[in-house]
């Protein structure tokens, strides 16, 4: 994690809300208004071999995926197969591009085809009462990442690569453009604000996860080409 930031906690082992028995743990003050950062709770080797390029390529090459622009609202979409995702766009960002010219590969996952692989994931072993866990997988290039923009709570667990994270309470609207990209906004505007604005920031690595709040804004910049799963609890 980089010097001076804003840093999250970090945790070893969380007590959320344990599903098992619907209690409330130490930690329960997270579920709803901190995020956290949480390691080795699960082992996710098997399903982290399977996501290697080569092995990605050999199953679902030819599978068409859904793609959505990399602004706020990801009104456009567009469908292509993966081979040609993986091989055509999945390069570093241009750092002039816009949001709604930049296109992303996260979520809109077809999970029937796509059961082979999600069945070896293993989430985080915390729910929320009330919700069921969905799943969103992902394949970014170096630069790629999703501006400011919030929803339910969840986990993004980092499988390759290394994600980092800005993220507002609820009640903190973020400076931004929505339709310029993490790196845009973090080139231009990130550098003047004054302290008091700063987000909340990690940077989280292969077999970590972030779990996020409820409504909390959040944007997103991949540090490397990055594989990664989030786990909505929606």
């Amino acid at each position: 994690m980089a010097p001076g930031s804003r840093l999250l906690a970090l945790w070893a082992l969380a007590a959320l809300v344990l599903p098992s028995s619907g209690e409330e743990g130490d930690g329960g003050c997270y579920a709803f208004v901190r995020p956290v950062i949480l390691q080795g709770l699960t082992d996710n080797s098997r399903f982290r071999a399977l996501c290697s390029r080569e092995r990605l390529l050999a199953s679902f090459g030819d599978r068409v995926v859904r793609l959505s622009t990399a602004n706020t609202y990801s009104y456009r979409k567009v469908d292509l197969p993966f081979q040609e995702y993986v091989e055509q766009l999945l390069h570093p960002q241009d750092p002039g591009s816009l949001g709604n010219d930049t296109l992303y590969f996260f979520g809109d996952n077809n999970f029937t085809e796509w059961a082979s692989l999600f069945r070896h994931y293993s989430p985080p072993p915390f729910g929320l009462p009330g919700t069921a866990p969905a799943y969103s997988f992902g394949i970014a290039g170096a630069g790629s990442g999703v501006p400011f923009h919030w929803h339910g709570p969840g986990y993004s667990e980092v499988i390759y690569g290394r994600k980092r994270w800005f993220l507002y309470p609820p009640e903190k609207t973020p400076e931004f453009h929505p339709n310029k990209t993490t790196l845009a906004w973090l080139r231009d505007t990130y550098p003047a604000l004054p302290p008091s604005a700063r987000p909340l920031e990690c940077t989280i690595r292969a077999g970590e996860v972030l779990y996020f709040p409820d409504r909390w804004w959040h944007a997103t910049l991949n540090l490397d080409t990055s594989v990664f799963i989030s786990t909505f609890l929606g």
